[in-house]
């Protein structure tokens, strides 16, 4: 027997203290597997992780203003304000024609808590500026919900009923919803603002001798609510009240109008009707009928899978109450995605926790009979050890449940998939120490020292290895960005589970070592110490090994060129592979963009969208199609691109049968909008994973001069275009829009007392109606409009024949005055950073990534650039924008976090080894596996994406995991008193069991993992590398380690 086995423990040892206290082992083991599985089933489940949207939407309007007076009078000047906001980051506008847009977003690495008083400073900084603002301006207007997310949308259904009605049955039905637990908003969408006309033809007041002023001027001061202040008596005040304000339509129809001497009843002189925003603002279609929509949105931290079920049950009552004829329909249903994805990703995690059991089981058990028997008995199997670790599996599991509740980390596709990751990681401490326990117990030791001397050996190489394992996924916890806020459950999970495991094995591993492993029937036959450690290894697979690593450490500097020359073309290799921010969803829905020239009218917008809708229903495996007309669809999906109102765009909701359905309609759809609706600009899309981009591919032009800027982007359009691999090039400014400039002799004008205020108030009146006042009706307010009849609105020519009332109280044509012209403007210009900028986009081929074809088109592009400054334009640029830009970004605030886990990292060596030598040599182990990252990803033709790029950095923790080890055991040999070079063959024969054993079990999980289309390539990576870095950890680590110190021959 060993000097080790005779001679006393020395210091604490846990393992000895959990075994010495078995009562108390047994029944945390009991507890925390309890407290773990009922955590479970209490963690909030959600599709996404919860994520802080730092972007906030300001809006304001300034009617009759051009779209680059909208730019430069109202949009500039609230930029250069916003510029001033503690954390601002990047400023994004349009201006439209009496519209101005902003999206401003604040530093990623703004503390959530910190956000609401960004947006409070926000509203402050730009309220105390509000009076430079040009007068007429209406706003500014804010909207810090933008990143609110409608899981949940139901469909109101009433044909028949008017909107009215339909929006009073949407009112009920949303007081009831908002008594559901864990529903935090319920916003109406499609609902149309009720109007009461009054439509006056300009001919009939002419003959009248009126003229619309003083219509507007009569109806305002009898509408009005005005103070008449109050009679004082000994008592009391009373309040005196004036009336006249109209109470009913027939009041509106009764009110005297003066004409001159006489006096007439307004209801002899204009048709007054109830009816509804013309043109409307936004319009929502279900199944071919308008319908208002119904979003709801969760609490914060809420399970939405529970909110489903409430839901389930409320709506089954509010059907009940509703009249007949008047339906609820569900248009998105985020429980159900989400069940079946938790459900999706429970399989997986089994399917993973059989694998790695099989693992276990197998290579810990199985055990060649001594001495000569036929195949088929020459092997036992011994369940025991793989009973051991298969215990810790569900342990761990159910301690880090507990953690996760603790620390509110929900169940979603982050934390799932950073479960089944940390599954074939968690299992590593506990293979080690069963191994040894049982190669102990192979050399005679009980069980009881088999145990505590495990804990001797392997419990602070196994610390140090699980905390450089666990620092691997440091940089994704310190990430300051975005996708480092959406990722950061992969670095939280992880490590729970990574330093969860390890107290497992260390305490409750060596308990279930003493009560179930026996000792190997050769042992039991054998007196104690009679059976020697190389005995264990004297086999020819191991005789093989040992000759592999002699060879290599003889012939060293080949090895390590060899090493090198491989590391090298796996760099080389990782140039092939294509890059990738994040991948498309497995979801079904597929959502279908429909845009029209700008400036389209919202009917002609409608009329395309409606007939699109009927195509799509007629085709098999359609489930259901909904549609927002004039807006995009609400948030649904935490990161859904949205799209913003405006009269020439619809979006629709094609929801398929399956996902194979999904992916012939993707194919199909695209060449059927070209074919059979050439009038729109259609886009086919999947939702994506990740931070929302709009296209794959997106090159942002920047300069001063808006109209020279719109030929620098059509010369990137172009040599976009003559690329095969984009499809759809088209930029975010779209087309000019038509405009008729009224060319007002002001000369004229000012002598007949007519100024061009006057001018545009009567054109707007003409052509679409003037609120002159508000119609009270209960707790409703209807704005009264006073507008011509349809067919006179509908002659544009009317205009120039419009009668304006002047200083004499006379009205004339206005042709006398002034002279329509009609010219082009532009429609919409978005603005970067207060520059102008227009982005040019495209969508790209089947097969390829957007980085790829961005990289491909970014050479001509630069040489172009490079055209512009020649020719004396170097105020205008070009550059990366879209996924590309958004990958960077994130990208860079995950390398931000790398140094710091190199200190760390290389700290913990120190303390382990002990030496600056020793943790350098298992320091460059690190980056050995980034051969078999490429190598894994070319083959199966996967992409090398954010979540891929996250796997890498911490497979380098997984792979110093390793070689830490090996090196430790390295020097305890030599330690005690054996000779260098069979120190390096003892070591890596001895490790080579549980190396493999380990990386096995991690490769192994990864497999089900690989076929996600989210964590796929991040498995794919993984497993390539850790496969080859297992490879070289075994035979060119002893190899650089009998370079590094010099080790000969003559130290055999």
């Amino acid at each position: 027997m060993s000097e080790n086995h005779l001679h006393p423990e020395k210091g604490f040892n846990l393992s000895r203290w959990a075994i010495a206290h078995t009562p108390l082992t047994r029944f945390l083991m009991i507890v925390l597997m309890v407290l773990g599985i009922s955590s479970y089933f209490q963690l909030g489940q959600d599709e996404d992780p919860p994520f802080t949207f730092r972007a906030m939407v300001v809006r304001a309007y300034w009617p009759g203003a051009t779209a680059q007076q909208m730019a430069e009078q109202v949009t500039d000047k609230l930029e250069r304000v916003l510029q001033e906001v503690p954390y601002a980051d990047q400023i994004r506008s349009y201006s439209k024609p009496g519209e101005s847009q902003i999206i401003f977003q604040i530093k990623d690495y703004a503390r959530g808590a910190e956000v609401p008083n960004v947006w409070y400073q926000v509203r402050k900084k730009i309220g105390d500026m509000r009076g430079s603002l040009p007068q007429g301006v209406q706003g500014p207007f804010f909207n810090d919900d933008f990143g609110d997310v409608y899981g949940v949308i139901y469909a109101l259904q009433a044909p028949g009923f008017s909107y009215a009605e339909v929006k009073t049955f949407a009112d009920d039905v949303r007081q009831q919803l908002l008594r559901v637990p864990n529903v935090a908003k319920v916003e109406l969408f499609g609902v149309q603002d009720e109007k009461l006309f009054i439509e006056i033809s300009q001919k009939r007041l002419a003959q009248l001798g009126l003229d619309l002023n003083a219509v507007l001027a009569q109806l305002g001061q009898q509408n009005a609510v005005e103070s008449a202040g109050g009679v004082q008596t000994p008592l009391d005040v009373v309040q005196v009240r004036v009336a006249g304000q109209f109470k009913a339509v027939q009041e509106l129809r009764a009110m005297p109008i003066r004409a001159g001497a006489h006096q007439l009843r307004l209801g002899d002189i204009a048709e007054i009707k109830r009816g509804y925003a013309d043109p409307p603002a936004v319009k929502v279609r279900f199944q071919g009928q308008e319908v208002i929509a119904l979003g709801v949105s969760m609490t914060k931290g809420g399970d939405i899978i529970a909110l489903g079920k409430a839901l389930k049950e409320a709506t089954g009552q509010i059907e009940k109450s509703l009249p007949i004829g008047v339906a609820l329909g569900q248009i998105q249903d985020q429980p159900k995605s989400v069940a079946t994805s938790v459900n999706e990703f429970v399989s997986v995690l089994i399917e993973a926790v059989v694998i790695v059991l099989a693992v276990s089981f197998i290579s810990l058990g199985l055990h060649k009979r001594p001495g000569q028997h036929p195949l088929w008995r020459r092997w036992t199997l011994d369940m025991r050890p793989g009973l051991v670790v298969g215990i810790t599996i569900p342990l761990v599991l159910a301690m880090t449940f507990l953690a996760m509740h603790y620390w509110d980390i929900g169940l979603h596709k982050i934390s799932l998939g950073s479960l089944i990751i940390a599954l074939g990681l968690l299992v590593d401490d506990a293979i080690i120490a069963v191994e040894m326990m049982v190669r102990k117990m192979e050399e005679g030791y009980d069980k009881v020292r088999a145990a505590t001397f495990a804990y001797e050996i392997t419990a602070m190489p196994m610390l140090t290895g699980t905390l450089i394992t666990a620092t691997g996924f440091l940089p994704i916890g310190l990430a300051k960005s975005a996708v480092g806020e959406y990722t950061f459950a992969i670095f939280a999970v992880t490590v729970i589970a990574l330093c969860l495991s390890w107290i497992v094995s260390v305490y409750f591993v060596p308990y279930l070592g003493t009560r179930l492993l026996k000792a190997p029937p050769h042992v039991q036959a054998s007196a104690a110490g009679q059976h020697t450690p190389h005995e264990m290894y004297d086999t020819p697979f191991y005789s093989a090994f040992q000759r592999a690593v002699n060879a290599c450490i003889t012939h060293r500097w080949l090895t390590i060129g060899a090493t090198v020359a491989l590391f090298a073309l796996g760099v080389a290799g990782m140039g092939k592979v294509q890059q990738q921010f994040f991948p498309d969803s497995s979801r079904p829905e597929i959502t279908v963009d429909l845009w029209s020239p700008e400036g389209t009218a919202f009917a002609a917008t409608e009329d395309v969208a409606k007939r699109v809708e009927a195509r799509l229903m007629a085709e098999p495996g359609i489930k259901s199609v909904t549609q927002w007309v004039g807006s995009g669809v609400p948030r649904f999906y935490l990161p859904l691109e949205q799209v913003f109102p405006q009269s020439n765009v619809s979006q629709l909701i094609v929801l398929p049968q399956d996902l194979p359905t999904r992916e012939a309609l993707r194919n199909k759809l695209p060449a059927l909008l070209a074919q059979e609706f050439p009038e729109v600009r259609g886009r086919v899309k999947l939702l994506a994973n990740g931070p929302p981009v709009a296209y794959p591919v997106q090159f942002r032009v920047i300069g001063t001069d808006p109209l020279v800027l719109r030929e620098r982007a059509d010369e990137v359009k172009a040599v976009m275009r003559t690329s095969p691999n984009t499809r759809g090039v088209n930029d975010n400014w779209n087309e000019s829009i038509k405009v008729m400039r009224l060319e007002v002799d002001q000369a004229k004008a000012r002598a007949l007392g007519v100024t061009s205020q006057s001018i545009a108030q009567a054109a707007k009146t003409i052509l679409v109606g003037s609120v002159v006042g508000q119609y009270r009706e209960g707790d409703k307010l209807i704005d009264i409009v006073l507008r011509q009849p349809q067919d006179e609105r509908n002659a544009i020519t009317d205009i120039a024949n419009a009668y304006l009332p002047t200083a004499s109280g006379k009205s004339i044509p206005l042709t006398q005055i002034a002279k329509p012209v009609f010219t082009w403007e532009p429609g919409v210009m978005w603005r970067e950073s207060r520059d102008y900028a227009i982005t040019v986009q495209s969508d790209i081929v089947e097969g390829l990534q957007g980085a790829t074809v961005t990289n491909e088109l970014l050479p001509q592009l630069k040489r172009l650039e490079a055209q512009w400054a020649q020719a004396g334009q170097s105020a205008y640029h070009i550059v990366v924008a879209g996924a590309v830009a958004e990958s960077a970004k994130g990208s860079s605030s995950i390398v931000a976090g790398v140094p710091v886990m190199l200190f760390i990292t290389f700290t913990l060596l120190m303390l382990q080894l002990h030496s600056f030598s020793r943790a350098v040599l298992v320091f460059l182990t690190g980056p050995l596996g980034i051969a078999g990252v490429a190598g894994a990803l070319l083959l199966l033709n996967r992409p090398f994406g954010f979540v891929a790029l996250l796997g890498v950095i911490a497979l380098m923790g997984m792979i110093q995991r390793n070689s830490v080890i090996l090196i430790d055991q390295i020097e305890q040999d030599r330690a005690r008193g054996v000779l260098a070079w069979e120190a390096i063959v003892g070591a890596a024969t001895r490790r080579l069991r549980p190396i493999v054993l380990t990386a096995a079990a991690a490769v192994l999980a990864m497999i089900p993992l690989s076929r996600s289309v989210f964590w796929g390539p991040m498995a794919v990576a993984i497993m390539g590398g850790l496969i080859v870095a297992t490879v070289l950890t075994l035979l060119a680590l002893p190899a650089m380690y009998a370079a590094w110190f010099r080790v000969t021959p003559s130290s055999r």
